[in-house]
Parts: C-alpha cells; structure tokens; sequence
C-alpha cells in the first residue's frame, strides 16, 4: 500500500490498562494527538476486576474500545500478548503511521522493536519507573508522572 501524501499521521493507541492509572488518559491522549490523528484507541484489561471500576469510567468519554481479557491465571500476561497481536494487526494493514504503547512493562520492548523494523513510529508513554530497554526501544517516550499532576493542579485552579 503506498504511502499516504499528507503529512497528518494515523495512529493506533494502544493501553495496558491493567498498568496505568485511568487519571492519566485523558492527558496522554491529549499529548498523543500532538502526534496525529488518534485512528484507534483500545484499552486491554479483565475488565470484571472490581479494581478496573475507576478505569471503565473513562473509556466512554474518551471513545477507548474496551478489549476484554479473561484472567485464565493470575498474574500472567494477558493484557500485554493481547496488545502486541492487536498492533502487529493493526499494522498489517498498512493504515497505521505510528503506535501509541500506554505501558511502564517492559514485556513491551520487543513489540517496539519489531514496529520500528516495520518503519512505524512507536510512541511510548510510561511513569519514571518505566525499564529504560523499553524507552530506548521506543522512537520517542513521553514520561507520564507530571502528566496527573498537571491536570490536578488544572483542576483545582478551575
């Protein structure tokens, strides 16, 4: 599929949300469209867990598909191995300029590897905590831990 002539990328947002706290979305989506045009957004969590109730409340309003994983045992990677086949998916189909990776895991750098190898740009965004294999894997890393605080302090100035 050839290359698209505009210079507005399409891109994937992809969140662990089992690994970010559900305050941050609305600042990296914010920050994300900076980027380009935000195509698609999934949220991958066992989304029955009671403690994913705080989560769910944003994905509506911020028009996040809710990718549904059932917890076949505790404390394995399903979120993680669900989000790298949608991406490698979604790239496949060669609509995708760029991927946005929500994670501080670095189960991650691999998949960041392998988009790069694709020449797709990999927008990582994690907390300080974040491995530094997984930042350097990605083609930029957006820091998320002022994010929340930037938005608190909005918040109560309003």
């Amino acid at each position: 599929m050839p290359k698209r002539q505009n210079k507005q990328q399409r891109l994937a947002v992809l969140i662990d949300a089992e690994n970010v706290s559900h305050t941050l979305i609305r600042p990296i989506l914010l920050r994300a469209a900076c980027y380009g045009t935000l195509t698609v957004k999934r949220a991958f969590a066992d989304w029955s867990r009671a403690d994913m109730r705080n989560f769910r409340s944003v994905l509506n309003p911020h028009a996040i598909e809710a990718v549904h994983l059932v917890s076949y045992a505790r404390g394995k990677n399903a979120a993680d191995i669900t989000l790298c086949l949608n991406a490698m998916d979604l790239v496949s189909t060669g609509q995708f300029d760029g991927v946005c990776l929500v994670s501080s895991d670095c189960d991650l750098t691999p998949l960041a590897f392998r988009l790069r190898r694709e020449g797709v740009r990999v927008y990582g965004f994690g907390g300080q905590q974040t491995p530094h294999a997984f930042v350097v894997a990605c083609s930029n890393f957006i820091y998320t831990d002022a994010m929340g605080r930037v938005e608190e302090v909005n918040a109560k100035a309003a």
